[in-house]
């Protein structure tokens, strides 16, 4: 088996990469040449950690794996490691013997960011100029750099519960030569795209903050009870993610689902847009919602992309396990 660390991983997976990786797969899981296994998320009663386990199967690709992982408030604090931890596993399809065990941290962040920038790619208006972050945490930063290769924007506005993190987003949109703003939440309808990253249980986001023709992606929901923006929102966009079976019961679409704002059948995957099986945005006034709850054939698909590179480049470790 091969192992590549953690500290490995920047100097492999670029944002470009990470980008083709995540749409070819999404493409796959709408052909139904790839699926994802039922997700596994507990609280551990320890630490105040969610715990889990995501996988899948490429059959095309042939990518058999798991990422196992979570979320540990108070890493950073404590410790002054970050708070997301996980580690991804691949096997061998033909032999189910393990192939590779490869960190998982850096590659999570590369693979959400891109999730929502092929999201943007498929569904914002091409004539899209600002872009809004909801949001200003370590991910934060991640989406914000990976929407700004993608898209041909010339304004960030952000806002964030503890405004005294805005720097952080800041940061990025200066390294990018892109003015940035501050803002409350009801400027947001000034932004053509939105991304929404947070842990939140309550709604930030209301139908009143989001203008026609806007894209919104929500990359914060992955748990039951989660949720980022208000339900009405939902049921006024066209909506679509990355699986349904996951955007249902454990997605932002949970809740316009359960307060029957919406149906399952009204939810389409985004890669039957990027395959060309269903249409996107259909208008320029329509509000498209992409719903990223992250599935574990994303993490597989970045996985194995590193593992090639480790090899070719030297620096994976070869065991005999």
């Amino acid at each position: 088996m091969f192992i590549v660390p953690e500290r490995e991983i920047a100097n492999l997976m670029t944002r470009s990469a990470a980008f083709d990786a995540v749409e070819s797969v999404f493409a796959s899981m709408a052909s139904n040449d790839a699926y994802n296994f039922p997700v596994v998320r507990e609280a551990l009663g320890h630490e105040d950690a969610l715990y889990g386990f995501k996988g899948g199967f490429d059959q095309k690709g042939l990518t058999l794996g798991l990422k196992a992982g979570g979320y540990w408030p108070h890493n950073l604090e404590k410790r002054g490691v970050i708070n997301h931890q996980s580690t991804v596993f691949l096997f061998d399809p033909d032999t189910g013997m393990v192939k590779a065990m490869v960190g998982g941290n850096l590659l999570t962040a590369l693979r959400t960011a891109a999730a929502s920038s092929v999201s943007i790619k498929h569904l914002a208006r091409k004539d899209s100029k600002v872009i809004g972050m909801i949001g200003a945490g370590h991910q934060a930063t991640f989406q914000l750099r990976s929407a700004l290769e993608v898209g041909n924007f010339e304004e960030v506005i952000a806002w964030n519960y503890h405004p005294e993190m805005l720097s952080n987003i800041e940061k990025i949109a200066v390294e990018a030569n892109v003015p940035f703003r501050a803002v409350q939440l009801e400027n947001m309808r000034d932004a053509d795209v939105i991304i929404s990253i947070t842990s939140a249980f309550n709604p930030s986001l209301l139908e009143e903050h989001v203008s026609p023709g806007t894209h919104i992606a929500c990359m914060g929901t992955d748990t039951k009870g989660k949720q980022e923006v208000e339900s009405s929102l939902l049921a006024k966009a066209r909506v679509f993610t990355d699986e349904i079976a996951q955007s249902i019961s454990i997605g932002e679409s949970q809740h316009a689902i359960s307060e029957g704002l919406i149906a399952e059948a009204d939810i389409i995957q985004l890669g039957a847009v990027i395959n060309g099986s269903q249409k996107g945005r259909t208008s320029s006034d329509q509000i498209t919602l992409f719903d990223g709850t992250g599935v574990g054939l994303q993490d597989l698909a970045v996985a194995s992309s590193v593992v090639d590179l480790a090899i070719k480049s030297g620096v994976a470790i070869e065991l005999d396990f």
